[in-house]
């Protein structure tokens, strides 16, 4: 079920190396232990890997969005889960794109060899969600220092990051002329401002996926820590989200390539009534489907990467990437637990492990039905529906 005719099969090839010279058992038993995968993270790391969209004169290997959605999928493919460091990927581009030569200077080259993390993004609160224009943590400007308060939830990978993106408002939204005006965004040092302005505090849940609530007491964050302009942080965030969605797309295909594997596998042995179960066309037709779907959600994710990568507006391919992909793992994840029968809920088969991992993403980074109202307002011309 793989192309001979792969581009990027040096780059599948590598990942799947590096992965098989983990245990077995490793991704299971880091998500029993509730751990963090810090050897895969550390092996990713220092093969370059999470560096792969770090431009060459920050050390880092200057490729792609397509050869860096091309990791992450096999990196779920093989069981895995990019969850876990994705956010080093591609959180950088604020910074990257945006940021000063100073800045770039200072920080990328860090970023390139992971000595510096910047897995983590803070944005979403508690009171309002996906609507992130009204967002309540502010920013005032006292001399040569921005004083932060507000709240955050469900950031992720805090505990593992030097370094944070943070977006928070330096007007008021009575004071500006869109709700998306007066916002503006931070590089935050992790560690010099936990317990010292900012608290951390886990959310346990279901997916083992480290993400926390925080709490901002007069943060202090350096002016020079200001990322662009004062006031455009909606902008910059929204331009970096393209790469963010594409990236998950990958994943969600990398999931759905994992559980197809291994239901076709399992249904082709499991000998029930003196047949394979496969030989039902109950069984086999959602395998099928699933396949089929599949398919579509490759093909829209690659044409993401083409226009991103060209320099080419991408928003609406990178949603509906986001969505099919989504969608897809999930249909390919039900019928994998569905066909094994109890043994799915087995640990030992990985299979109740990946569902939960997958569906995560009819959620994170944007909700399915998020970017249906995109799509009918920015695509099809629709009326604005909030």
């Amino acid at each position: 079920m793989q192309s001979t005719h792969d581009p990027y099969q040096d780059v599948r090839d590598a990942i799947r190396s590096l992965v098989a010279q983990l245990p077995g058992d490793y991704f299971r038993r880091v998500d029993e232990q509730n751990g963090y995968p810090e050897e895969f993270v550390h092996a990713l790391t220092q093969a370059g890997w999470l560096a792969a969209l770090v431009p060459q004169e920050y050390g880092g290997s200057g490729l792609g969005l397509a050869e860096a959605s091309v990791i992450m999928e096999e990196i779920n493919r093989c069981g895995g889960n990019a969850g876990a460091c994705h956010g080093q990927m591609y959180n950088m581009n604020t910074l990257l794109r945006h940021g000063s030569k100073a800045q770039k200077e200072r920080y990328m080259p860090g970023i390139a060899t992971g000595e510096l993390r910047l897995q983590s993004m803070a944005v979403t609160e508690p009171t309002t969600g996906t609507d992130t224009t009204r967002l309540k943590t502010t920013a005032v400007k006292k001399g040569d220092r921005y004083v932060v308060n507000g709240q955050k939830v469900w950031i992720s990978r805090v505990q593992h990051s030097e370094l944070m993106i943070l977006l928070a408002r330096t007007t008021p939204v009575d004071q500006v002329a869109r709700r998306s005006d007066g916002m503006s965004i931070f590089l935050v040092d992790v560690k010099a401002a936990t317990g010292k302005g900012m608290t951390v505090r886990p959310i346990s849940n279901m997916v083992n996926h480290e993400t926390n609530e925080l709490f901002f007491d007069n943060l202090e964050i350096p002016a020079e820590n200001l990322i662009g302009e004062e006031g455009k942080g909606f902008k910059y965030l929204l331009d970096g989200l393209n790469a963010e969605r594409t990236l998950v797309a990958a994943e969600c295909i990398g999931d759905a390539h994992w559980f197809i594997e291994k239901i076709v596998k399992y249904a082709s042995e499991r000998v029930v009534f003196d047949r394979p179960i496969g030989k039902n066309q109950g069984v086999q037709f959602p395998i099928a489907r699933a396949w089929i779907n599949l398919q579509a959600a490759d093909l829209m994710r690659f044409k993401a990467t083409s226009l991103f990568d060209a320099g080419q507006p991408c928003g609406a391919e990178a949603n509906m990437a986001k969505l099919l992909a989504a969608d897809v793992s999930w249909e390919a994840a039900n019928a994998c637990i569905q066909f094994h029968g109890g043994f799915g809920f087995a640990t030992e088969y990985d299979v109740e492990r990946k569902f939960r991992e997958t569906r995560l993403y009819q959620v994170a980074p944007i909700s399915t039905n998020m970017i249906l109202s995109y799509v009918a307002e920015h695509v099809l011309g629709l009326p604005r529906s909030f």
